[in-house]
Parts: structure tokens; C-alpha cells; sequence
């Protein structure tokens, strides 16, 4: 019993431990005076109105929206047709490309980040916002690779050969037996992607820092002119949109199978 009661306590110490950053940094979020103070003096939730009413946090807010909505999209089309030929094995050689997959995301960001620099100052298109899109879906491109993969995975081969046997083509099974039932975990590739593409900052930045301002560049930028709570509440809000898409995938996702703690059967 007492065995029990210090585990828990343990585990309640570790969690809070773990939540103290977040803790401080919404203290400070409202925070009334311009200062990051925590515990904070007075409470005001005006930091947060200046996020979206305060054109250049709201310019920054938009941008990396739509760059993280544009690099997950881009992610997921390079991955699907990639998670597919890897599922069919259609050459003996199909691993490499599952390596090629993984390999942006298991590089270090920063030398990652140096490489799409050199090769879009190269190309002379450095600094365009289309080259961030690039560099970002190549980057995450790993995320919808895997879930996707383990979507299919869960396809029971049987019903393939039963639609063939009963005279469906490829592109007709594919369309409505194999999409269906990978649309999950599409979605699930789309999702991951888009939050951490949300909150990257060093290949952003080498690639369109001094053109196209996000978010993450903004509160960086922010630090060089003096602090500010609006700092604070945009990364609240960016861990409460997180949260949200986390929180969506785990009530409608297979998340025991996407975090790897279940094999498919069969």
C-alpha cells in the first residue's frame, strides 16, 4: 500500500515537474504588465487580442498556418504513393526507398537546414515562400510515411483478391477498397505533420527568414527588441492547437496502432 502511495506521488511529481514550463509561460501569458514576470502581476488576457489583432503577430499567425498547411499536404502526396509501392514491394529494393523516407527526419535539423539553404541559393530561388513549403514537406514527409505505411498494414489482403475475383481492376480496388480504409491514417500523417510544421523554426528560417516572417521567426525576432507577454500566449495557443489535433486523433484515430504499441494481425 504505502508501495502504491509513493508511486503516485512519484508520478504526480515527475507530471508536474513536466508541466511547470507550460505553467510558467501561461502565468506570464497574462501577465498585465508588459513584463515576463511569473507569478504574474495582475491578470489580463490583452496579450492574447494583440496575437490576432496586432498586424505583424497576425501576418506571422497566417504565414505559418499556411506554410504548415501547404508542407503537410505536399508531405502526404509524396508519402502515399511511397507508403503504396513499399506495401506492394513491387521491386526487391523497395527499402531504399523507405530509408530515403526517413532519412530528412533522423538528420539533425540544423544540418538539414544548411543543406536545403545551399541547394535554394543555388537553384536562385532562395527566399521564396514556395521553398520553405518544399524544405518543411520534405523534413516531415516521415510522419505521414509511417502512419500511412501502418494503415496499410491493416488492409486484410483477402478482400484485394476477392475484388479481383470478382473482375474489379487495380485503380477500382484501389478507389474503393484501399482508400477507405487508409483515409485514417492519412489524415493522421496530415495531421502530425502540420503540428510540427507549425511550430519549425531553423529550416524556416534558413530558407525564407529574412522574406516571409512565421510565427516561431516572429517570437525570435521578438526577443531582440524586448520582451513581451504576446510571446507567451502565442506559444499557449500553439500548445492548445497541439493538444486539439493530438486530442482529435486519439478519439478518432487508431492511436494505440500510430504510436507503434500495436502490430497488426494477420
Amino acid at each position: 500500500m504505502a508501495g502504491r502511495i509513493l508511486q503516485h506521488v512519484f508520478l504526480g511529481l515527475v507530471g508536474l515537474f513536466l508541466a511547470m514550463p507550460l505553467i510558467v509561460v501561461a502565468g506570464v501569458s497574462v501577465n498585465e504588465k508588459k513584463s515576463l514576470t511569473f507569478p504574474p502581476d495582475g491578470l489580463s488576457l490583452a496579450w492574447y487580442g494583440e496575437l490576432f489583432t496586432d498586424p505583424g503577430w497576425r501576418g506571422a499567425l497566417v504565414a505559418s498556418l499556411l506554410l504548415a498547411a501547404f508542407a503537410a499536404a505536399l508531405a502526404v502526396i509524396i508519402a502515399l504513393p511511397l507508403a503504396y509501392f513499399l506495401w506492394r514491394r513491387i521491386a526487391p529494393w523497395a527499402n531504399v526507398f523507405r530509408l530515403l523516407g526517413v532519412a530528412p527526419f533522423i538528420l539533425p535539423p540544423v544540418i538539414t537546414a544548411l543543406g536545403f539553404l545551399s541547394f535554394w541559393a543555388t537553384a536562385g530561388i532562395y527566399g521564396q515562400p514556395v521553398t520553405a513549403v518544399i524544405s518543411h514537406a520534405i523534413f516531415f514527409v516521415t510522419l505521414p510515411l509511417v502512419t500511412i505505411s501502418l494503415g496499410f498494414t491493416t488492409i486484410d489482403r483477402a478482400l484485394l483478391e476477392a475484388a479481383a475475383t470478382m473482375g474489379a481492376d487495380d485503380r477500382t480496388i484501389v478507389r474503393t477498397i484501399i482508400l477507405p480504409l487508409i483515409v485514417p491514417y492519412i489524415i493522421s500523417g496530415y495531421a502530425f505533420a502540420f503540428v510540427l510544421s507549425l511550430n519549425e523554426y531553423i529550416i524556416a528560417y534558413m530558407t525564407v527568414g529574412f522574406t516571409v516572417e512565421t510565427l516561431p521567426i516572429k517570437v525570435f525576432n521578438a526577443l531582440r527588441y524586448g520582451y513581451t507577454p504576446t510571446m507567451a500566449s502565442a506559444s499557449v495557443v500553439f500548445v492548445l492547437l497541439a493538444a486539439l489535433v493530438f486530442g482529435l486523433i486519439a478519439r478518432f484515430g487508431d492511436i494505440r496502432r500510430l504510436l507503434g504499441a500495436m502490430r497488426s494481425e494477420g
